[in-house]
């Protein structure tokens, strides 16, 4: 083996790693954040007993692969969900550096793998509470600056400033009506915000591609929930966040491949060149 595949393939495992690491810090925002605790000053303790976790259980996987999902104090069970946590933030962070290339692009993807960590809180955040944190979806949207500054002309086709401008408008807008329309019931303005900030990050055309995702996976998720406990009433926030992080990722294919399979690709060819006949 190359000394150039080595050092990929080590950057790749760091970057699982250190992925797991920021996905136990996701796990305090989901908890902390719905009940306005800080981050930062007090320590994690058993939800059970209250007794502070000691440093040595707090080895993102293994501690709880080590304790057998139970608190060394009381015993009591530890969810499996902060795992899967930790594990599903490490993952997107390795398809994430994998599909943008860690050499090429390594600001693109170290940006892409921050708002999809904003998207874990909001999924997992929504899916208990149904509130969406203000300050996590301000953060998406503030992703969107250093994006137009350093990496707008990278991978994107056509992600310019009034491209983000539209996108942050073209959803969220449509979104609000429906809120106000509804006083909430249809949707949440936490929804409004998300679909603000996804589209100023990803711009005008890859923000209706999420949408678009968001309501096939919603629309089949809600039917699978109606028919298991009879309740019709769900966030839709994680759906949302997962349209948004597809997007992400291959929002450009995508739009590409829908303009194609309708046919639209040949009829804005045509309307192009009839433009371009008129003024030429």
């Amino acid at each position: 083996m190359n000394t150039e595949f080595l050092f990929t393939t080590a950057i790749y495992i760091f970057v699982f790693i250190f992925g797991v690491c920021i996905g136990s810090f996701l796990n305090v925002c989901i908890y902390r954040l719905p009940l306005g605790e800080s981050l930062i000053k007090s320590n994690s303790h058993c939800m059970t007993c209250g007794t502070p976790i000691r440093k040595r259980d707090l080895i993102p996987v293994i501690s709880w692969c080590l304790l057998r999902g139970k608190c060394h104090a009381c015993g009591a069970k530890i969810s499996p969900r902060y795992t899967v946590v930790e594990l599903l933030n490490g993952i997107c962070y390795l398809i994430i550096f994998l599909h943008f290339d860690v050499i090429v692009h390594p600001l693109y993807a170290a940006l892409v793998s921050l708002m999809t960590s904003a998207l874990i809180v909001v999924f997992f955040m929504d899916w208990d509470t149904q509130l969406i944190n203000t300050w996590v979806v301000i953060f998406i949207g503030a992703l969107a600056i250093p994006k137009y500054i350093f990496c707008r002309n990278d991978l994107e086709k056509g992600f310019t400033l009034p491209s983000m401008i539209l996108g942050a408008f073209v959803i969220s807008i449509p979104l609000l009506l429906i809120a106000l329309i509804s006083h909430e019931k249809a949707m949440g303005m936490g929804d409004v915000y998300l679909m603000a900030a996804g589209g100023l990050f990803l711009g005008a055309p890859n923000i209706l591609i999420a949408m678009l995702i968001a309501l096939i996976v919603g629309s089949v998720c809600g039917l699978i929930i109606k028919h298991a406990n009879g309740n019709s009433v769900f966030a839709f926030g994680p759906y949302l966040s997962i349209g948004i992080a597809v997007s992400a990722l291959y929002g450009d294919k995508l739009a590409d491949w829908y303009v194609h399979f309708t046919g639209l690709d040949k009829t804005l060819e045509d309307t192009a060149a009839m433009i371009a006949t008129i003024f030429c």
